[in-house]
């Protein structure tokens, strides 16, 4: 199948031109700089509208939302991951790893309990090719789940895996350092009393001592003991002493870093540094972190994750130029960047030979709309 498309702001790693692409088997064959009318058939004319690369989502946990839409509330699976998939595709992911919760800090929460229909539902609908973009795995481990290592296990060899992360989200420190802002979190979220709060936060305390420390030896030696060890990330870095420590555990990534300082250690050690992007769109972290806008303004960010809102990334690449960050390079933080992360090179970046992902914007009152999304040069949305 070939296709050309033509009279397009074509976004490139260095640049946007005007111009043509050409795409044959799936593929780009051909960029050509130079506006001209539509004159063959087959041709496509944007009239002037972006092309970008398809977008590459390494943490988004927007498939809970559709497998558990209320509290205690459980969707059928196939169907809440098609809804997934739609949104996902529709917002101009093209590649997208699902953040699977392995272990819980809330007693009442249905992650563990929705894991395994979950993984393999997401395998039989990738099986069955009704999944519009693609989907890898990304196993965010909470460390002091008491059974956190049999829970991996089953995952630790699932060509699948491209990323897994360490986190510890237990209350006082790293996300909630500020335990005022998670008890108005936990609060609204789930309508706690203060007496839940408090008998809660004393029991995550005496389990974190019991599990975190072993839990974490034991992760890291499995991830770097494969024959091709997968991508580490650490997980709401909040001092320099936290980021030590994962880069002397392997850690790669350093994902949602809540101060300059953690940003700024991770910077200096080379890990690639992740943040939200609806910390971008909505201003500031919903935690009172450091906002990704800071960072954007320091050169301490990356790679922008999407998190618990598919739409947001785009919105936030494009809000970065108001940060200082040059078109390509804002894109980028969307598409090559993450896509080179977990070692992806196929994707992310419009230019001769890569895989043809890419995706129609029209900016409207400062906003990118996506107007068509393409897969291996395949419209998926």
């Amino acid at each position: 199948m070939m296709n050309r498309i033509e009279n397009a702001k074509i976004v490139l790693a260095d640049k946007v031109i005007s111009g043509s692409m050409l795409v044959e088997q799936g593929r780009i064959a051909d960029l050509t700089e130079a506006a001209r009318a539509s004159s063959t058939t087959g041709t496509d004319d944007w009239q002037g509208d972006y092309l970008l690369p398809g977008m590459v989502e390494l943490h988004t946990d927007n498939l809970e939302k559709h497998l558990m839409p209320r509290p205690k509330v459980v969707w059928p699976t196939l169907p809440a991951i098609l809804a997934h998939d739609a949104q996902i595709a529709a917002s101009g992911i093209t590649t997208v790893l699902d953040a699977i919760s392995v272990g819980d800090i809330d007693s009442d929460s249905l992650r563990n309990d929705t894991l395994e229909s979950c993984t393999k539902g997401l395998r039989m609908a990738a099986d069955s090719g009704i999944l519009r973009a693609d989907h890898f795995l990304h196993m965010r481990l909470e460390l002091a789940e008491e059974g956190l290592l049999d829970m991996f296990a089953p995952y630790l060899h699932d060509e699948r895996l491209k990323l897994v992360s360490l986190m510890d989200h237990t209350p006082g420190q790293r996300q909630w350092t500020d335990l005022t802002h998670y008890r108005v979190y936990v609060s609204g979220k789930r309508g706690w009393s203060e007496e839940k709060v408090d008998s809660m936060l004393e029991r995550l305390l005496l389990r974190q001592v019991a599990y975190a420390a072993s839990n974490r030896r034991a992760i890291v030696a499995s991830c770097r003991a494969l024959d091709v060890p997968v991508p580490l990330a650490t997980h709401d870095d909040t001092t320099v002493e936290h980021v030590v420590e994962g880069v002397d555990d392997g850690v790669t990534i350093s994902e949602f870093p809540t101060t300059v300082a953690a940003a700024r250690a991770a910077r200096e050690q080379g890990l690639g540094i992740i943040m939200g992007a609806p910390n971008m769109v909505r201003g500031g972290s919903h935690s009172g972190n450091v906002s990704a806008a800071e960072l954007a303004r320091l050169d301490l960010l990356d790679v922008l994750s999407s998190d618990y809102v598919p739409a947001s990334l785009l919105h936030a690449a494009f809000l970065l130029q108001n940060e200082g960050f040059a078109l390509p390079k804002a894109v980028a933080t969307v598409t090559r960047n993450p896509a080179r992360m977990i070692g992806l090179h196929d994707r992310g970046e419009i230019a001769v030979g890569l895989r043809a992902d890419y995706m129609r914007i029209r900016v409207v009152s400062g906003i990118p709309v996506v107007m068509g999304v393409w897969k291996a040069g395949n419209r998926i949305a």
